[in-house]
């Protein structure tokens, strides 16, 4: 499980380093693509073969099954851990983050989202002053 919120510095070759306690769960492989909220998403080799295969089953006959499969599938790239612990970001999916040097790893159960450090704070605090209106919407889901 991938849970907390660290901050990392990108290198000029696009290289991130990973926590050191997320890299185990990384060694045999992840997969970074672009996510929602203009961040990375980097999944592991297992959870992203979990996640492909659901996107690869929506109806390609609707629109936005088709936009969403297109913004993951298409932007994603396999990525490996270097004996530093560090994973290179392509260009194109920095620049669709955003990413300039000071970044923010955040784990998410299942996933790592990978920020550029202004954004991250901006969308936090803004999350957080909503919050109860979120917490109020989710109330049907048992949260």
């Amino acid at each position: 499980m991938f849970i907390g919120e660290y901050q990392h510095n990108l290198d000029d070759k696009g290289r991130l380093a990973i926590p050191a306690k997320f890299r185990a769960k990384l060694s045999d492989g992840a997969v970074v693509t672009r996510g929602l909220d203009n961040c990375l998403f980097l999944y592991t080799a297992e959870e992203w073969k979990k996640l492909a295969t659901k996107l690869a089953s929506l109806p390609i006959s609707k629109a936005n099954t088709r936009a969403f499969a297109r913004l993951m599938l298409a932007g994603a790239m396999d990525v490996s851990l270097d004996k530093q612990g560090r994973v290179v970001l392509p260009e194109y999916l920095r620049k669709y983050a955003s990413l300039k040097k000071k970044s923010v790893v955040a784990g998410l159960y299942n996933r790592l989202e990978i920020w550029d450090d202004a954004s991250w704070e901006k969308y936090k605090e803004g999350t957080e002053k909503q919050s109860g209106d979120i917490a109020e919407a989710l109330e049907g889901l048992d949260v």
